[in-house]
Order: structure tokens, then sequence, then C-alpha cells
């Protein structure tokens, strides 16, 4: 029941806080691109926490604790924070965008923008069903092991592979080419997250320098 209601106010404050960086830019509720992109996360998110609700609440728990003070880490905190930056940047970029008219989306584009942010968010979803320590923050348990096959087997970071697909496609699907510019700072700052928590894991989780000398790739196979 807790992790239910949990889950419920993070839905809600979900919401609440796309609205106010969404609508309020936008100067206008009649921003049709901006609820549906809210509709998108909000379902591709929630389908797939209900499923961990009832299948490994315990793996949803690790996936609610978040944010700068969850983080143990001085680098993985100034890393939240700077992901929390980057993302209000793109939203609001965007709405500025839509108010303004700074580019022409075509509404087919919109569209490919909405389905790249459910693949993403679905695909980073998937990626927490395969791996159950994979938490929103940074730490290794005394009973993880390293997980070498599925995804994880193509490039190290798959779960951020989603999170990547989701910011190109989100200023896409607010109407948006100059939210993607807001987008690139956001890629530094994911960057330095993956390089410190690689540092932490050669370090603490057994096998996983083994697992480095497996699969070479962070995110993209034959680039990085």
């Amino acid at each position: 029941m807790k992790i239910g209601l949990q889950t419920l106010a993070s839905t809600i404050f979900g919401i609440a806080f796309f609205a106010a960086l969404l609508f309020w830019p936008a100067g206008t509720l009649d921003y049709w691109q901006a609820w549906s992109f809210i509709a998108v996360f909000i379902a591709a998110t929630m389908i797939p926490s209900i499923y961990l609700a009832v299948k490994n609440p315990e793996t949803l728990r690790r996936r609610m604790k978040a944010g700068p003070t969850a983080e143990t880490r001085p680098v993985q905190k100034v890393a939240i924070v700077g992901t929390v930056v980057s993302v209000v940047a793109v939203l609001v970029v965007s709405a500025l965008d839509h108010r303004f008219g700074w580019s022409q989306v075509p509404t087919a584009v919109v569209i490919v923008g909405l389905v790249l942010v459910a693949f993403g968010l679905v695909f980073a979803q998937l990626v927490v069903i395969q791996n159950n320590y994979a938490a929103a923050t940074i730490t290794v348990e005394a009973e993880q092991k390293v997980v070498s096959t599925g995804l994880y087997g193509v490039v190290r970071h798959p779960m951020y592979v989603g999170a990547l697909i989701m910011m190109a496609g989100t200023p896409l699907a607010l109407d948006s080419y100059w939210g993607l510019v807001a987008v690139i700072p956001g890629l530094a700052v994911l960057a330095l997250r993956i390089v410190d928590e690689e540092n932490m894991l050669r370090e603490e989780l057994d096998g996983y320098r083994e697992y480095l000398e497996k699969v070479h790739y962070r995110l993209v196979p034959y680039v990085w």
C-alpha cells in the first residue's frame, strides 16, 4: 500500500512539474503537443511501475529513492542537479519556442518525437525489470551481482540509452527544434555521471572489471 501511494504521489508531482514548466512559458493551455507529451510520459512510466509494484516492489522502491540528497558521491550529487537543470531548460525552451514560433515543427515530426519519448521510457523500464539493482541512485548492495547478458551484453549502460532516446524526442514532441540545443548540456552531465559510476563499480562491485573487458561500449556500439 505504501509503495502504491508513493507511486501515485510521484505521478501527481510529475503532472504538476510538467504543467508548470510547459504551460506557463507557453502562455496558454492550448498546447496539444504538451498535453500529448504529458499523457505519453505518464502512461510510459505508470504501467511499468504498476508491474513492478506487483511483481517486484523492492526494485520499485530503489527507483523511487532519487535526488541529490539520495546520492552518496559528490560527483553524482552534481550530476543529478545538472540533470534537473537540463530537463527544466529543455522543457522551458521548447515551450517558449512553441509560444513565439521560433521553429516550425510538422505534426508528423511531433508524432515521431512522442514515439521516441515513449520508446525511450519503456526501454529504460525494461532494463530495470532485467536488472533489479538498476536504482535511481549509484549504490552497490552486498548481494548485488554484475548483469552481463541481454541488453547489458550490448552496452554497459542500457538504461541511459533509453534516457538518451527520450531526451532526443522530448523537444520534437513539444513542437520545438531549438529545444534540441538545450539537450546538449544534458549529454555532458550524463557522461559525467556514467564515468563516475563506472569508477565506483570498478572498485566496489565484484566482477565489474571483467565485465568492462567483455563489453567495451558504454552507450553506443563502436562510438562510446
